[in-house]
């Protein structure tokens, strides 16, 4: 009796803790892996049988779909007219973090196909993801008439954090950014790093500013590389990641060199999306960057 009671009030007490928690956000942003490029019907059975039961995502891409801040439950979907059931590797990281959570979680995202850090490489729509002082003041966000993809970002943070994230009751704490992207950097590839550095500084010293919370001074980064197939892989650019990794302990780099691809040779196909979500959530395991959780039904693949 003593041993039943016992373990209803450490229950009690777990559940109490639960509630307590806040709530975790996280950011995703990149190109068109990022974007997502694998049909929906070749989504992992498992992922299309037990879907997504804490995911809530708020998702902007360019001028096609700018973010407003409103949240709505996830599903794989991509801002491509007629064309819109399509997934990748973040549509399993989420499905992890899902399997691995008690509660709700948010995810905000912006990504755009063929988009690029550096002004001198051809860009989508000629919008960048680039952090330069001169260029951030020369433009106004992609989706109001501007080129810049990292104000479209940073103003949909804001939007979500006025909206919805600021008026939780349990709070809300921005666990990592996500980041897929450089295929189109290669023509500026011995500049990636700064750029790179250059947009996550960025990043993280908006959400200081914006929240005034200054743990996000060193926000985590997940970054993953390229299939060594991809026509769009670098090796400068792979060189110049790892060399942020080794300079900055908080971001932190996920290899897909062994992914495979569609036939386009640049793409993830369905086994090499998955393969990269579940690195990239073993990555999160590893950093300590969430906990894991007993109750997490099916563990990532190495």
């Amino acid at each position: 009796m003593k041993s039943f009671l016992a373990c209803m009030l450490l229950a009690l007490s777990l559940g109490a803790e639960a509630q307590k928690r806040p709530a975790m956000v996280f950011l995703t942003a990149g190109q068109s892996n990022t974007d997502r490029r694998v049909s929906n019907k070749d989504l992992p059975r498992r992922i299309r049988e037990e879907g997504y039961r804490h995911c809530l995502w708020s998702y902007g891409s360019g001028h096609l779909a700018p973010g407003n801040g409103d949240f709505e439950p996830f599903r794989p979907r991509v801002a491509q007219p007629g064309d819109s059931q399509r997934w990748g590797y973040d549509a399993v990281l989420y499905y992890c973090i899902d399997q691995n959570a008690a509660e709700d979680f948010y995810v905000i995202k912006e990504s755009v196909g063929g988009t690029a850090l550096d002004t001198a490489c051809r860009s989508t729509g000629g919008m960048y993801w680039n952090a330069s002082p001169a260029f951030l003041s020369s433009t106004a966000a992609a989706g109001r008439g501007g080129r810049s993809l990292l104000k479209a970002f940073t103003e949909h943070i804001g939007a979500c954090i006025d909206k919805r994230l600021s008026r939780l009751e349990e709070g809300y704490e921005i666990k990592a950014l996500f980041w897929h992207q450089g295929e189109s950097d290669q023509e500026a590839a011995g500049r990636y790093g700064e750029n790179l550095k250059a947009l996550v500084r960025h990043v993280r010293n908006y959400l200081v500013e914006k929240t005034g919370d200054r743990r996000y001074a060193r926000l985590p980064v997940v970054c993953g590389t390229f299939a060594r197939e991809s026509q769009g892989r670098s090796e400068q650019i792979v060189e110049a990641l790892e060399a942020l990794s080794e300079e900055d302990a908080d971001f932190h780099v996920v290899d897909a060199g062994d992914a495979s691809l569609l036939p386009d040779r640049l793409h993830f196909d369905a086994r090499g999306a998955e393969l990269l979500g579940r690195r990239m959530f073993g990555k999160l395991k590893e950093t300590g960057i969430i906990e894991e959780r007993q109750s997490l039904r099916h563990s990532p693949a190495p």
